[in-house]
């Protein structure tokens, strides 16, 4: 029997900042169950056989799980962002992403999908759970994953924020846009123990990314370190305070926070400080 539930009007009007840092009130609907996690699926929000638009106007018809800016849920809101780059900036999203970043940043091999020659580079996963066909251009274009590349691909895009927003003369975004990004937004609302809020204890939240605020967390790093992770088991992290960046690519989901946690401990166990300690 599913809960049963009413309405109230919102306090808050949604952001773009609550998009960016998964406070909108907004949830996937496929972690955990929840009167309104069943109405996204009953909906077909999740479905991949819809374009972007069609997806979010799906989302705009349904009730909000919280209200704006009270709760950290890792939500369908980079959906939401994507559609709002589509209408803003006139082009589709995968056209805004090769115009502006891709292209620009030299990274050949990322996108929706991978080209007919380079079929054979795809790495595949063992994993009970099937990953998505990205042998050619999806119907979804996805604001929250489904993008694929390559290590080389995204040093390169990693680079360019620990640049401050600029690599090989290639400005992308401004050193005040990067820094907005990489700070915790969060506050309060990270302070949680419960397995549903990702980033974990030490960590909050920038626009888009895990940041560390605390000295003592779950992860080796430094205090600013910046970092997320895909479905499959990528995982990067930004480390401005060594000038360090990681970059781990699998094709495991169960595996994901088990070597995440392992290789950072083999990256900053092998780091030599000034001393030579």
């Amino acid at each position: 029997e599913r809960d049963t539930f009413y309405t109230v009007p919102a306090k808050n009007p949604i952001t773009v900042r609550d998009l960016h840092m998964h406070t909108a009130g907004l949830t996937y609907g496929v972690f955990g169950t929840s009167a309104v996690k069943s109405m996204y699926l009953d909906a077909g929000v999740p479905d991949t056989d819809q374009t972007l638009s069609e997806k979010v106007r799906k989302i705009s018809k349904l009730p909000l799980a919280y209200q704006p800016g009270t709760v950290w849920e890792y939500s369908r809101s980079h959906d939401v962002l994507g559609r709002l780059i589509e209408v803003v900036s006139g082009m589709t999203l995968d056209r805004f992403l090769e115009e502006r970043i891709f292209r620009p940043l030299g990274m050949k091999d990322t996108g929706f999908y991978v080209k007919s020659g380079n079929h054979g580079r795809i790495a595949q996963t063992n994993s009970v759970i099937p990953l998505s066909d990205v042998t050619s251009r999806p119907k979804l274009l996805s604001g929250g994953g489904g993008l694929v590349s390559t290590i080389d691909d995204y040093l390169r895009f990693s680079k360019m924020l620990l640049n401050g927003g600029e690599l090989d003369g290639k400005r992308i975004l401004k050193k005040k846009t990067v820094m907005l990004m990489t700070k915790d937004h969060l506050g309060k609302l990270s302070e949680r123990s419960d397995n549903k809020y990702y980033p974990g204890p030490g960590y909050g939240f920038g626009l888009g990314m895990m940041v560390r605020k605390e000295k003592e967390a779950w992860l080796p790093g430094s205090i600013g370190d910046y970092a997320w992770a895909g479905y499959a088991g990528t995982h990067f992290w930004i480390d401005p305070k060594e000038s360090l960046i990681g970059i781990f690519m699998i094709q495991k989901p169960s595996r994901l926070v088990y070597y995440q946690s392992n290789f950072r401990k083999g990256v900053y166990g092998a780091i030599i400080d000034r001393e030579g300690k």
